[in-house]
């Protein structure tokens, strides 16, 4: 009963994660938009077209989610391989297939669906506020309908998960010996030959400091570096060229009074009496008496409401909890029920109240009337508004003045300063590569910097063009200084190259020492120089070395005892001797279970990808254009 009011979906996170890139543009499904025939066609799925205009929409989200994700380290030519356009192809491909599958099962959401999980996701009931819905969906860009259609597909995707989830587990005997190799332990003894020892032995001559200086020319270049002017226009700019009278606030508030207007609230209680589809009419009037008597004994006593709903409601969803239906959502309740509520004060008791789910008894047990905000209380709110507004129109016309000025003035940053109120900012030691250093620096930006160091910049120490850095941001800038790429002399950088050279020197000499003495100790079994014994795992290293421990844990020890000789850089040579190998003497039942769900969730994720493989072959994909010939656009 009342399904409408309590429905729980689990998300299928497997199913999800494997076919859904949120940066994708997805089309919607039912329907897949065609841009050309097929010679702008790259492949077909389900006999429908993914075109290149798709594709190259795809590689330019992607590669704007790396951008804005890896900020100053960002380079283009790490993303114009074969590998990362192939990875965007079978992602939307997949997709597609998926997205085909969902129309020929007819797997539909419907409206009380979507709804319900809209109100889940966005502060629940009683807590759903529409603006602020609308509002949070806005900052990212999307419109309700949007947000809608992508939820919806969702939905279904899940319900196309259900088919398949659960079926990945690992036998219990798998899991338990997996178990029991990552906490296996073993008796260890550590023979440590540091570099450091091997130093003085070390000669180092004037023609092996040449040798790594020329082998190694290129960490000793000190960059081309420029001293510049640059000047910023942005939202901001425009903003404090702005102003709002008062008079503007008031008729923009007594004009969206909605806006500043909390909405009524009524949170209700019922008392179910159950009636079966298609029940006779003496059922129902029998179920209709019932409801009746109750509201006749409630009308006495209202205060017994949730004391009736718990001994008589036949809502097994509500009547442990009094009837309690919470705050009321619109259209989240059938129709008669939510009128009957909307249409009652405080405390009042309805009539009986037929609906589908059989005759209802109401109250109203909270009820908090509309609240409008005074002018006062968001005037700053509303006065910031009307600038940003008024910014945003004023923003292209001033936008063109500062492309415009930065190129016909070029010669100067201070005309277009002047023009628009902007501060002329100065930097040292910038590059043409960005510099994790600076941050989030105006001009550290890899399409500014390019502009900056072209040659007709470098050459003429004229304005770079008006350069979009950011949405809504432009940035022009100037060379005054610039010092061309040069190399450290020899004698410059000498004792530093003694220093390398006589340590790399030095682990060659860790590195034979220890060699041969893992071959001796390999023959005699012997433990002399070893240090004592410690009891390892690979939970519980004991202070080994991450790299020793790895080749520790894997050590064949058929036979005991068993040697192991590590390199480990920055260090020296390290020999390990194995004497024991056993298993802990008490088990972590709880870690068990916990790494049996993991290894489970492994063969769900392997099975599912499978899964997402038969779609693909089922909807007959075809790929008509190789990937490699297509040249990864620079996001603008």
């Amino acid at each position: 009963m009342f399904e409408f009011i309590r429905t729980h979906q689990r998300l299928m996170q497997i199913f999800l994660a494997i076919i859904i890139v949120p940066s994708f543009a997805f089309v919607g499904i039912g329907s897949y938009k065609s841009f050309g025939d097929d010679a702008g066609t790259i492949a077909k799925i389900d006999g429908k077209p993914l075109t290149q205009l798709e594709f190259d929409n795809a590689v330019r989200t992607r590669l704007d989610e790396y951008r804005q994700r890896l900020g100053a380290q960002f380079d283009q030519k790490m993303f114009d391989t074969p590998e990362f356009k192939q990875n965007v192809l079978d992602q939307l491909i997949a997709q597609r297939a998926i997205a085909a599958e969902v129309i020929h099962s007819n797997l539909n959401v419907t409206d009380a669906q979507l709804q319900k999980t809209i109100i889940d996701q966005f502060g629940g009931p009683g807590n759903f506020n529409k603006e602020t819905y609308i509002q949070v969906l806005a900052a990212q860009g999307m419109k309700p309908t949007d947000y809608d259609a992508r939820l919806r597909r969702d939905l279904a995707l899940q319900q196309l998960a259900v088919a398949i989830e659960g079926t990945g587990f690992a036998p219990r005997s798998v899991a338990r010996s997996l178990s029991d190799i990552a906490a296996q332990e073993r008796e260890v003894q550590e023979l440590l030959l540091p570099v450091a020892d091997f130093v003085p032995q070390v000669k180092v001559t004037d023609e092996m400091v040449k040798a790594f200086y020329d082998k190694n020319a290129r960490q000793f270049e000190v960059p081309e570096q420029a001293r510049i002017e640059y000047v910023v226009f942005n939202n901001d700019a425009v903003l404090s060229q702005v102003n709002v009278t008062d008079a503007e606030v008031s008729d923009y508030y007594t004009k969206n009074t909605a806006q500043f207007t909390t909405p009524e609230t009524r949170r209700a209680s019922h008392i179910l009496i159950a009636l079966k589809k298609g029940a006779s009419a003496a059922d129902t009037v029998a179920a209709k008496a019932k409801a009746e008597a109750i509201v006749a004994e409630l009308r006495k006593n209202p205060g017994d409401f949730a004391k009736v709903a718990k001994a008589k409601s036949e809502d097994p969803g509500s009547a442990e909890q009094g009837g309690d239906l919470g705050v009321i959502e619109k259209g989240l309740l059938v129709a008669p029920v939510e009128n009957a509520i909307n249409k009652l004060k405080q405390g009042e008791i309805s009539d009986a109240v037929q609906s589908e789910f059989g005759f209802h008894v109401l109250t109203v047990t909270e009820l908090k009337p509309a609240v409008v905000k005074p002018l006062d209380a968001v005037k700053a709110d509303v006065a910031d508004l009307l600038k940003k507004q008024k910014a945003s129109k004023k923003y292209s016309e001033m936008a063109e003045t500062f492309t415009n000025t930065v190129y016909e003035q070029s010669d100067s940053l201070k005309p277009v300063a002047d023009k628009l109120g902007l501060k002329i900012e100065t930097a040292a030691n910038v590059s043409r590569n960005p510099s994790p250093a600076a941050g989030a620096a105006p001009y550290n930006n890899a399409k500014f910097l390019a502009a900056l160091f072209s040659n007709d910049s470098l050459t003429s120490k004229r304005n770079t063009e008006a350069v979009e850095t950011a949405p809504s941001t432009l940035v022009a800038g100037r060379i005054v200084e610039f010092k061309p790429a040069t190399k450290r002399p020899l004698a410059e950088v000498d004792a530093q190259i003694r220093q390398r050279v006589t340590i790399e020197e030095a682990a060659k000499l860790a590195v034979k020492a220890g060699e041969e003495k893992l071959a001796a100790f390999k023959k005699s079994g012997d433990a002399t120089g070893f240090g004592a014994a410690k009891l390892v795992s690979r939970s519980k290293p004991e202070g080994i070395n991450g790299l020793a421990m790895q080749s520790i844990m894997k050590a064949d020890t058929t036979k005991l005892p068993a040697y192991v000789g590590v390199d480990v850089p920055g260090v020296g040579y390290g020999l390990y001797r194995i004497a024991k190998v056993q298993q802990p003497a008490q088990v972590d039942e709880a870690q068990r279970k916990q790494e049996a769900e993991q290894i489970g969730n492994l063969i769900a994720q392997q099975e599912m990808a499978q899964y997402v493989e038969l779609l693909k072959q089922k909807a007959k994909v075809k790929v008509l254009k190789p990937i490699t010939s297509t040249t990864v656009t620079e996001v603008k």
